[in-house]
Protein backbone atom coordinates (compact mmCIF):
# COMPACT_ATOMS: atom_id res chain seq x y z
CA UNK A 1 0.00 0.00 0.00
CA UNK A 2 0.86 3.17 -0.55
CA UNK A 3 -0.37 7.28 0.62
CA UNK A 4 -1.94 8.88 -1.89
CA UNK A 5 0.03 11.80 -3.87
CA UNK A 6 0.69 15.33 -2.12
CA UNK A 7 -0.14 13.93 1.19
CA UNK A 8 -2.18 16.02 3.87
CA UNK A 9 -5.86 15.69 4.10
CA UNK A 10 -6.38 12.86 1.68
CA UNK A 11 -3.51 11.07 3.42
CA UNK A 12 -5.12 11.55 6.98
CA UNK A 13 -7.95 9.96 5.38
CA UNK A 14 -6.46 7.13 3.47
CA UNK A 15 -5.38 6.32 6.88
CA UNK A 16 -9.22 6.35 8.47
CA UNK A 17 -10.03 3.87 5.97
CA UNK A 18 -7.05 1.79 6.32
CA UNK A 19 -8.05 1.20 9.48
CA UNK A 20 -11.47 1.14 10.04
CA UNK A 21 -13.00 0.32 6.23
CA UNK A 22 -14.78 3.50 5.92
CA UNK A 23 -15.38 7.31 6.51
CA UNK A 24 -17.44 10.14 6.01
CA UNK A 25 -15.66 13.31 3.96
CA UNK A 26 -17.55 16.95 4.79
CA UNK A 27 -18.58 18.44 1.54
CA UNK A 28 -16.11 21.72 1.82
CA UNK A 29 -13.49 19.20 2.13
CA UNK A 30 -14.59 16.61 -0.69
CA UNK A 31 -14.69 20.24 -3.07
CA UNK A 32 -10.90 21.38 -2.21
CA UNK A 33 -9.96 17.11 -2.60
CA UNK A 34 -11.71 17.28 -5.96
CA UNK A 35 -10.54 21.01 -7.23
CA UNK A 36 -6.80 19.24 -7.56
CA UNK A 37 -8.02 17.53 -10.00
CA UNK A 38 -10.54 19.70 -12.18
CA UNK A 39 -12.62 22.99 -11.74
CA UNK A 40 -15.81 21.87 -10.49
CA UNK A 41 -17.13 25.46 -12.64
CA UNK A 42 -19.82 23.20 -14.72
CA UNK A 43 -21.07 21.57 -10.90
CA UNK A 44 -24.44 23.35 -11.29
CA UNK A 45 -25.03 21.89 -14.54
CA UNK A 46 -24.09 18.74 -13.59
CA UNK A 47 -26.37 18.13 -10.67
CA UNK A 48 -29.17 19.13 -12.95
CA UNK A 49 -28.72 16.32 -14.79
CA UNK A 50 -30.98 14.56 -11.88
CA UNK A 51 -33.84 16.18 -13.39
CA UNK A 52 -33.52 14.11 -16.28
CA UNK A 53 -32.98 10.43 -15.17
CA UNK A 54 -35.51 7.44 -16.08
CA UNK A 55 -37.46 5.30 -13.82
CA UNK A 56 -36.19 2.25 -12.23
CA UNK A 57 -38.64 -0.04 -13.25
CA UNK A 58 -37.08 -2.84 -11.46
CA UNK A 59 -38.17 -2.25 -8.62
CA UNK A 60 -42.15 -3.32 -9.04
CA UNK A 61 -44.53 -1.82 -7.50
CA UNK A 62 -41.93 0.59 -5.75
CA UNK A 63 -40.36 1.52 -8.69
CA UNK A 64 -41.64 5.03 -9.33
CA UNK A 65 -39.47 5.77 -5.87
CA UNK A 66 -35.88 5.51 -7.71
CA UNK A 67 -34.82 7.14 -10.96
CA UNK A 68 -31.41 6.70 -12.10
CA UNK A 69 -28.89 6.37 -15.08
CA UNK A 70 -26.01 3.78 -15.43
CA UNK A 71 -22.55 3.69 -17.09
CA UNK A 72 -19.45 1.34 -16.77
CA UNK A 73 -15.82 3.25 -16.75
CA UNK A 74 -12.28 1.52 -17.00
CA UNK A 75 -9.16 3.11 -15.49
CA UNK A 76 -5.49 2.60 -15.56
CA UNK A 77 -3.76 3.44 -12.14
CA UNK A 78 -1.86 6.59 -14.25
CA UNK A 79 -4.15 6.37 -17.86
CA UNK A 80 -7.17 8.15 -18.82
CA UNK A 81 -10.35 6.69 -17.74
CA UNK A 82 -12.78 5.65 -20.58
CA UNK A 83 -16.24 4.97 -21.20
CA UNK A 84 -17.33 1.10 -21.74
CA UNK A 85 -20.02 0.32 -24.32
CA UNK A 86 -23.88 0.44 -22.53
CA UNK A 87 -24.06 -2.68 -20.54
CA UNK A 88 -26.46 -3.98 -17.60
CA UNK A 89 -25.73 -3.92 -14.06
CA UNK A 90 -25.27 -7.34 -12.67
CA UNK A 91 -25.47 -8.51 -8.73
CA UNK A 92 -25.57 -11.84 -7.60
CA UNK A 93 -28.06 -12.93 -5.29
CA UNK A 94 -25.63 -13.15 -2.77
CA UNK A 95 -24.91 -9.22 -2.86
CA UNK A 96 -28.52 -8.32 -3.57
CA UNK A 97 -31.26 -10.73 -1.84
CA UNK A 98 -34.01 -8.45 -3.86
CA UNK A 99 -32.62 -7.90 -7.32
CA UNK A 100 -29.71 -10.37 -7.95
CA UNK A 101 -29.01 -12.92 -10.71
CA UNK A 102 -30.83 -10.42 -13.29
CA UNK A 103 -29.27 -8.10 -15.80
CA UNK A 104 -30.71 -4.74 -15.20
CA UNK A 105 -30.69 -2.62 -18.15
CA UNK A 106 -30.92 1.23 -17.14
CA UNK A 107 -30.77 4.54 -19.47
CA UNK A 108 -27.73 5.65 -20.17
CA UNK A 109 -25.47 8.36 -18.04
CA UNK A 110 -25.80 11.53 -20.54
CA UNK A 111 -22.44 12.57 -22.99
CA UNK A 112 -22.72 15.86 -21.55
CA UNK A 113 -22.09 13.98 -17.61
CA UNK A 114 -19.47 11.93 -18.95
CA UNK A 115 -17.68 15.08 -20.21
CA UNK A 116 -17.88 17.17 -17.40
CA UNK A 117 -15.40 18.20 -15.40
CA UNK A 118 -17.21 17.92 -12.08
CA UNK A 119 -17.61 14.08 -12.97
CA UNK A 120 -14.01 13.83 -13.99
CA UNK A 121 -13.07 15.40 -10.53
CA UNK A 122 -14.46 12.65 -8.93
CA UNK A 123 -13.35 9.45 -10.76
CA UNK A 124 -9.92 11.07 -10.88
CA UNK A 125 -9.79 11.32 -7.08
CA UNK A 126 -11.71 8.03 -6.70
CA UNK A 127 -9.18 6.05 -8.96
CA UNK A 128 -6.12 7.56 -7.44
CA UNK A 129 -7.44 7.49 -3.86
CA UNK A 130 -8.47 3.52 -4.12
CA UNK A 131 -5.23 2.78 -6.31
CA UNK A 132 -3.29 3.67 -3.20
CA UNK A 133 -5.01 1.40 -1.31
CA UNK A 134 -4.10 -1.45 -3.55
CA UNK A 135 -1.73 -0.54 -5.91
CA UNK A 136 -1.23 -3.73 -7.52
CA UNK A 137 -4.38 -3.23 -9.46
CA UNK A 138 -3.89 -2.27 -13.31
CA UNK A 139 -7.36 -1.82 -14.26
CA UNK A 140 -10.58 -0.57 -12.32
CA UNK A 141 -13.93 -1.46 -13.69
CA UNK A 142 -16.21 1.53 -12.93
CA UNK A 143 -19.74 1.25 -12.26
CA UNK A 144 -21.25 4.47 -11.75
CA UNK A 145 -24.78 5.20 -11.04
CA UNK A 146 -27.41 8.97 -10.61
CA UNK A 147 -29.93 7.98 -8.24
CA UNK A 148 -32.54 9.98 -7.22
CA UNK A 149 -34.84 8.07 -4.34
CA UNK A 150 -38.69 9.99 -3.94
CA UNK A 151 -40.62 10.06 -1.11
CA UNK A 152 -44.03 10.69 -1.15
CA UNK A 153 -46.85 11.09 2.05
CA UNK A 154 -47.27 7.60 3.27
CA UNK A 155 -44.82 6.51 0.77
CA UNK A 156 -41.20 6.78 2.09
CA UNK A 157 -37.87 6.83 0.07
CA UNK A 158 -35.81 4.01 0.37
CA UNK A 159 -32.31 4.13 -1.13
CA UNK A 160 -31.47 0.32 -0.31
CA UNK A 161 -34.36 -1.56 -0.72
CA UNK A 162 -31.97 -4.35 -0.33
CA UNK A 163 -31.48 -3.40 3.36
CA UNK A 164 -27.65 -3.43 4.78
CA UNK A 165 -25.49 -5.29 1.99
CA UNK A 166 -22.14 -5.44 -0.02
CA UNK A 167 -22.34 -4.08 -3.66
CA UNK A 168 -19.26 -7.51 -4.42
CA UNK A 169 -16.84 -4.87 -5.59
CA UNK A 170 -13.63 -3.24 -3.77
CA UNK A 171 -14.21 0.61 -3.21
CA UNK A 172 -17.13 2.35 -3.06
CA UNK A 173 -18.25 6.16 -2.95
CA UNK A 174 -21.45 7.77 -2.26
CA UNK A 175 -21.12 11.51 -3.18
CA UNK A 176 -24.31 13.38 -2.25
CA UNK A 177 -25.79 15.67 -4.79
CA UNK A 178 -28.69 17.16 -3.09
CA UNK A 179 -31.06 16.57 -1.10
CA UNK A 180 -34.69 18.38 -0.58
CA UNK A 181 -37.58 18.61 1.68
CA UNK A 182 -36.43 15.06 3.36
CA UNK A 183 -35.87 13.81 6.66
CA UNK A 184 -33.80 11.07 6.98
CA UNK A 185 -31.75 9.20 4.50
CA UNK A 186 -29.13 8.31 7.33
CA UNK A 187 -26.26 5.95 6.15
CA UNK A 188 -25.45 3.03 8.50
CA UNK A 189 -22.12 0.82 8.61
CA UNK A 190 -22.06 -2.78 10.14
CA UNK A 191 -19.31 -5.23 10.40
CA UNK A 192 -19.23 -9.15 9.24
CA UNK A 193 -21.48 -9.86 12.23
CA UNK A 194 -23.76 -7.01 11.82
CA UNK A 195 -22.86 -5.13 14.46
CA UNK A 196 -22.88 -0.64 13.45
CA UNK A 197 -19.67 0.27 13.24
CA UNK A 198 -20.79 4.15 12.74
CA UNK A 199 -23.71 6.22 10.80
CA UNK A 200 -23.76 9.82 9.46
CA UNK A 201 -26.03 11.60 7.22
CA UNK A 202 -24.98 13.28 4.32
CA UNK A 203 -26.93 16.60 4.06
CA UNK A 204 -24.71 19.15 2.13
CA UNK A 205 -23.74 18.60 -1.40
CA UNK A 206 -20.24 16.79 -1.84
CA UNK A 207 -20.49 15.32 1.66
CA UNK A 208 -19.43 11.34 0.91
CA UNK A 209 -18.69 8.42 2.44
CA UNK A 210 -15.59 6.38 1.10
CA UNK A 211 -16.55 2.58 2.03
CA UNK A 212 -13.95 -1.08 1.92
CA UNK A 213 -16.94 -3.07 0.17
CA UNK A 214 -14.83 -6.32 1.71
CA UNK A 215 -14.89 -5.44 5.05
CA UNK A 216 -17.83 -3.72 6.11
CA UNK A 217 -21.73 -3.21 5.28
CA UNK A 218 -23.77 -0.55 4.68
CA UNK A 219 -27.37 0.87 4.31
CA UNK A 220 -29.52 3.99 4.44
CA UNK A 221 -32.81 4.78 6.16
CA UNK A 222 -35.52 5.08 4.28
CA UNK A 223 -36.69 9.04 3.40
CA UNK A 224 -40.01 10.80 4.43
CA UNK A 225 -40.93 14.28 3.15
CA UNK A 226 -41.35 17.14 5.54
CA UNK A 227 -43.53 18.91 3.54
CA UNK A 228 -45.75 16.12 1.89
CA UNK A 229 -47.38 18.53 -0.45
CA UNK A 230 -44.07 19.83 -1.94
CA UNK A 231 -41.41 17.74 -4.31
CA UNK A 232 -38.93 15.55 -1.38
CA UNK A 233 -35.78 13.79 -3.25
CA UNK A 234 -32.13 12.48 -2.13
CA UNK A 235 -30.18 13.18 -5.27
CA UNK A 236 -26.49 10.79 -4.97
CA UNK A 237 -23.67 9.39 -7.57
CA UNK A 238 -22.36 5.99 -6.59
CA UNK A 239 -19.23 5.14 -8.03
CA UNK A 240 -18.09 1.38 -7.21
CA UNK A 241 -14.48 0.40 -7.95
CA UNK A 242 -13.44 -3.59 -8.89
CA UNK A 243 -10.20 -4.39 -9.68
CA UNK A 244 -10.35 -6.12 -12.62
CA UNK A 245 -7.07 -9.13 -14.07
CA UNK A 246 -3.96 -7.35 -15.57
Amino acid sequence: MRQPENGGVAAELWHVLLDEGFIFVIGTTMRALLERRQPLDDWAQFASSWNMLGPDTYLAGRGRQRRRRHAVFLASFDGPIERAPHQPHFQSLQYNRLQGDIERWFEPVLPAVEDSNSLRAILEFSRDFFTALAPATATWRIELHQFRIEARAGEPGEPTPEGVHRDGVDYVLVLLVDRHNIAQGTTTIHGEDGRELGHFTLTAPLDAALVDDTRVFHGVTAVTPLDPTQPAYRDVLVATFRATAA
